[in-house]
């Protein structure tokens, strides 16, 4: 007889560890599968996003600024600094360390939480039963009474032009090791994963080459912000070929040779290291055994509903394996919410206000509909930006680029959308966001007080823009 749970979650990542919490927080007699090892064979806890995503990366963007800024920006405060080097294995080291400290602590949350870690691989056999291969390929099979959470994760994309030898051709993973600063970085996507990583190197001192095969820099974003970032980027040194579609990538006599083609014809570039990062699919191959009415679509995403539900009464799928963006607050809220409704309760999801953050320097952050969104849908809006040039704060800081813009319904005022790039911009979205949970018109924001100076003076100047009442800035003219 299998063992039972009230809830089993399958996946310890951002989606899956929270909805574990969460679940034995209302009282449910839970379990978490998570068969995530180390190169050192150490279990772990956190997915992808602990372990080898967003904290690692946002931990070797944090040095690598500081080493940037030691050496180009130092001397404007009347700093003196001379000889200053990285020494890159501390900086792994530290990373490391950081990794260490967080899924650590979510080990401590699961004992605290009386939450039983198994530890295998696990896969969904229908009937609420989940199957779980070992280390040792001991297989063993889970009954839970109250529902089941599944929590895949995705994997990144390889790519048959540039196969990944995990030495010169890497994923991001490798991208977050490497023993030394490469003289010629190649990157491949000028998505998230690409801009952050081919910044922290290009700000240790590589040569950066991103080559994106699509036509427009960030298609996703906000055109004005986009068109901001890559002028940004380039001024640091970033090289970005747009509309460079990769033909074939191989290593020869150590280095990586790159053939891509753009609007002249055949290009070939050479590399000490290339990363691939065009992106991330469902980690949903042989997740799921034949009695289950659990769907698994095209695309390779578990197919759900509003609140995550499968087609298998009390059978939830959350995270980067369903539909939405590849975020880990969205897996975690998702999380939240199947916990909850398995409780009886009214848990939801508010799909139109998940914020994105690039967390490259300068951030970049949004929430809602950009402009060209809006234009599409024919709906009437009215914008208000302010530039951080005009920010005392953001002079004081030395990071006066970039600028805040709110989007708002042109009758009922409500905003629709925010978009800022700059100086702490994942800190800063989060009070527009607060204001589109709740409604809130641009007027609302604009007749909050903001502390004086702070960066998120520049919100409430963008607010006050949208009926022509900003302060420190010249306001256009009324048509």
């Amino acid at each position: 007889m299998s063992q039972q749970y009230d809830v089993i979650v399958v996946g310890g990542g951002p989606g899956g560890y929270v909805a574990a919490i969460r679940a034995a927080q209302l009282g449910f007699k839970t379990a978490c599968v998570e068969m995530w090892q180390d190169d050192a064979g150490k279990d772990r806890l956190g997915g992808t996003c602990l372990n080898v995503g967003c904290i690692p990366s946002k931990a070797l963007l944090e040095s690598s600024e500081l080493f940037h800024k030691s050496q180009h920006e130092l001397a404007t405060h009347g700093i003196s600094a001379e000889n200053v080097s990285i020494d890159i294995a501390k900086m792994i080291s530290r990373k490391n360390e950081i990794v260490d400290q967080l899924t650590g602590g979510i080990a401590q949350l699961f004992q605290a939480n009386g939450i039983e870690w198994i530890k295998g691989r696990g896969r969904y056999l229908g009937d609420k039963v989940v199957e779980v291969t070992a280390h040792d390929d001991k297989v063993s099979e889970y009954k839970a009474t109250k529902g089941v959470i599944l929590a895949f994760g995705s994997l990144p994309i390889d790519i048959p032009v540039a196969k990944m030898d995990g030495e010169h051709i890497v994923s991001s993973t490798g991208a977050l090791d490497f023993a030394e600063v490469p003289k010629r970085l190649g990157v491949i996507g000028a998505g998230v994963i690409g801009l952050e990583m081919g910044s922290v190197w290009q700000a240790v001192g590589s040569e950066v080459t991103v080559l994106e095969a699509m036509p427009d820099f960030l298609p996703f974003a906000d055109k004005q912000l986009a068109k901001e970032a890559q002028r940004t980027f380039k001024k640091q040194g970033l090289d970005i070929k747009l509309g460079a579609k990769v033909t074939n990538a191989e290593v020869k006599d150590g280095e990586v040779v790159v053939s891509y083609e753009d609007k002249n014809g055949e290009q070939s570039a050479h590399f000490d290291k290339l990363l691939v990062a065009v992106g991330r699919k469902p980690n949903t191959q042989d997740v799921l055994g034949e009695n289950t009415k659990v769907v698994i679509g095209d695309r390779g995403f578990i197919e759900v509903d509003e609140h995550c539900q499968t087609a298998e009464q009390g059978v939830f799928a959350i995270g980067d394996c369903v539909r939405g963006p590849m975020l880990a607050h969205k897996a975690s809220e998702e999380g939240v919410m199947a916990a909850e409704i398995l409780a009886g309760q009214a848990g939801h999801v508010r799909y139109d206000v998940i914020p994105s953050v690039i967390y490259t320097h300068p951030e970049m952050a949004w929430v809602g509909q950009s402009e060209e969104q809006l234009k599409e849908a024919s709906v009437d809006y009215v914008k208000g930006d302010f530039p951080f040039a005009a920010n005392g704060r953001a002079k004081a800081m030395n990071a006066a680029g970039g600028f805040v813009k709110i989007l708002a319904d042109a009758e009922s005022d409500e905003i629709l959308g925010a978009h800022i790039i700059g100086p702490n911009a994942s800190e800063m979205i989060h009070e527009l966001i607060v204001a589109m949970e709740f409604y809130a018109a641009s007027e609302d924001v604009a007749r909050i007080i903001h502390a004086h100076p702070t960066l998120s003076e520049s919100i409430h100047e963008a607010a006050l823009a949208i009926s022509g009442g900003a302060i420190h800035k010249v306001n256009p003219k009324k048509k």
